[in-house]
């Protein structure tokens, strides 16, 4: 019987760690805060590359 109360209170002291973590942690926020940012990183890229691009067009449309 010491052995299944010892098994239940590992699973349960376990189980509370991980609900503290969860719970209680800003690690996640943190994560989606890296994410939103590389996401308008990304974004800005872009919106350079596409203004880039026209900008040299138009640029090399009058040079002709």
């Amino acid at each position: 019987m010491q052995t299944m109360q010892l098994a239940f209170s590992y699973l349960a002291a376990r189980a509370n760690r991980l609900g503290r973590v969860v719970f209680r942690s800003d690690a996640g926020a943190l994560t989606l805060e890296w994410l939103v940012i590389a996401a308008a990183l990304f974004i800005a890229a872009g919106a350079a590359v596409a203004i880039f691009a026209t900008s040299v067009d138009t640029y090399q449309n009058k040079l002709k």
